[in-house]
């Protein structure tokens, strides 16, 4: 009998934040001052994990990554079980510290900056991803470029994300990946190998430029069509269905049909903004739920902003989003940018 699909199954990267707010950020020898201090989760596999969760309480989520045998792993477990996500693939390790991240936020730029330790993240493999006794629908995998084994070679696979991504879509997920902003030309060797077992990407618009190779940011401003046309040849180059790239202004959705989506974000008043460290996962929660929900590329990709500026409220990675509607209502509220500019 056919397995009836339905929930989302994230993997890779579980962390602890150490979030700052900062009132500015120093010189060196300087000194900022911390306003507010909040331990939380962090990484792909726990943000996107309790963020569809706080969506949607009756959408089931389970979890595959790797932790320290530890106070803070067994945060991270706790934290899991707080929300309902389905952790039994979480497996820990006495061979390394759980990975942690000192993620700041400076209010007089609202811009974040992280510093981290990336331990028992490094010792992650394709062999602690067992899909068998899966039936969700989507699988969201997470982070190239912070786990050593998996960035390397894997058998005669270009490297571990690929190894993974094959089982996955093997065993019947649709896959997606979320990336970190690193270096753009490592970027590209890690993530363009795994182009032809993806069914979706979503990205921002420095990340898209470097799996195209393609220059997306000119002065500080997204170009809107450097972007698009990333996103095309992204689609050329493998097998995703479908590419969405967000960026500060707005967020676009190319298909592989040619058909092309654009939607500005809310209007996020500055004074409600305390950080943006978790908007990319809040954004790609949205839009990977209301895809999931078969809702359409427009409505998912506004949703994918409303959960995105709800998450700038907060210091913390999953702090601010609240229920889709919540969400929305938010959005609603708040007003939406009236162009992509």
């Amino acid at each position: 009998m056919p397995v009836t699909r339905r929930g989302i199954l994230t993997g890779g990267t579980w962390c602890i934040d150490q979030n700052k707010l900062i009132d500015a950020w120093p010189e060196e020898n300087g000194r900022a001052i911390i306003l507010e201090s909040e331990t939380s989760c962090g990484g792909s596999g726990s943000n996107l994990a309790v963020d569809i969760r706080k969506l949607d309480p009756d959408m089931p989520v389970a979890t595959i990554g790797l932790i320290g045998d530890d106070a803070e792993g067994r945060l991270l477990l706790a934290l899991a079980d707080d929300y309902g996500i389905e952790r039994s693939h979480l497996k820990t390790t006495s061979a390394a510290q759980t990975a942690y991240t000192i993620a700041i936020a400076t209010r007089k730029t609202g811009r974040r900056t992280h510093i981290s330790y990336f331990g028992a993240s490094h010792l992650l493999t394709p062999d602690h991803f067992d899909f068998a006794w899966s039936t969700h629908r989507f699988f969201h995998l997470g982070l190239p470029g912070v786990h050593r084994l998996m960035d390397g070679p894997w058998g005669t696979d270009a490297n571990g994300w690929v190894t993974t991504l094959k089982k996955a879509r093997a065993a019947g997920l649709v896959t997606n990946m979320e990336l970190a902003s690193i270096d753009q030309e490592r970027l590209a060797d890690l993530v363009r190998p795994c182009l032809p077992h993806l069914d979706l990407l979503v990205v921002n618009d420095h990340e898209i430029g470097g799996i195209a190779g393609m220059a997306t940011i000119r002065g500080g401003r997204t170009d809107v069509e450097a972007c698009k046309a990333a996103a095309a040849s992204v689609l050329a180059g493998g097998a995703v269905q479908c590419v969405v790239v967000h960026f500060p202004t707005g967020g676009i959705v190319v298909g592989r049909g040619g058909e092309e989506i654009a939607r500005p974000s809310v209007r996020a008043p500055s004074s409600e903004i305390v950080g943006a460290n978790g908007a990319g996962d809040a954004f790609a929660a949205g839009f990977l739920y209301g895809w999931h929900e078969n809702w359409g590329a427009e409505a998912a990709l506004g949703l994918a902003h409303a959960v995105a500026a709800a998450s700038l409220r907060q210091m913390t990675t999953v702090g601010g989003v609240e229920s889709w509607a919540a969400c929305l209502a938010l959005a609603e509220k708040w007003g939406w940018r009236d162009s992509l500019e």
